[in-house]
């Protein structure tokens, strides 16, 4: 039997720890993003209850956090008294979205530069526990995951449809 070339070609890709973890990140934003996109903006500030964040504090909250957990890994645990967000009003999941951008950038590049030395011998030392980076970034993705549970459950209490994720 022959075969063509193009059968015999095989192409290597490079699976790292870090492309893992960025493919990860980047699953989880879009199935986050979905969700978000879909919370119409007369809803925005709707809360369970007088405790909870509204929903677009929920977004906010989620892209601010990845910012910090950026920084904690570059600093090793130490976080700043602001962020970019800080005294930023939320408006709408575009604006947030739109600014939230180049940190998103910036953080994926920061992923993307991490070795697998970088990911076990690099700590994140933090009030109550110590961790290393790649797991500490494993915890960032799962934030951002039980957030996206919790705005579901939010939108289904508000009587709003919600979009199929799990495609």
């Amino acid at each position: 039997m022959v075969r063509s070339s193009a059968a015999r070609v095989r192409v290597a890709v490079a699976v790292t720890h870090s492309s893992l973890l960025r493919l990860n990140f980047e699953e989880v934003r879009r199935r986050s993003e979905k969700v978000w996109r879909a919370i119409p903006d007369d809803a925005l500030a709707f809360r369970c209850d007088a405790g909870s964040m509204s929903l677009i504090e929920q977004v906010r909250h989620v892209l601010e956090g990845e910012y910090l957990y950026g920084d904690m890994v570059k600093t090793g645990g130490e976080v700043g008294e602001h962020t970019p967000w800080s005294g930023r009003p939320c408006e709408s999941v575009h604006q947030e979205l739109a600014f939230a951008a180049p940190y998103r950038t910036s953080f994926l590049a920061m992923i993307d530069s991490l070795t697998t030395e970088d990911l076990t011998t690099r700590h994140v030392r933090r009030t109550s526990y110590t961790r290393p980076a790649g797991d500490f970034l494993l915890r960032a993705a799962y934030h951002e995951a039980v957030h996206l549970g919790e705005l579901l459950r939010d939108l289904r209490a508000a009587g709003i449809d919600r979009p199929h994720i799990w495609d």
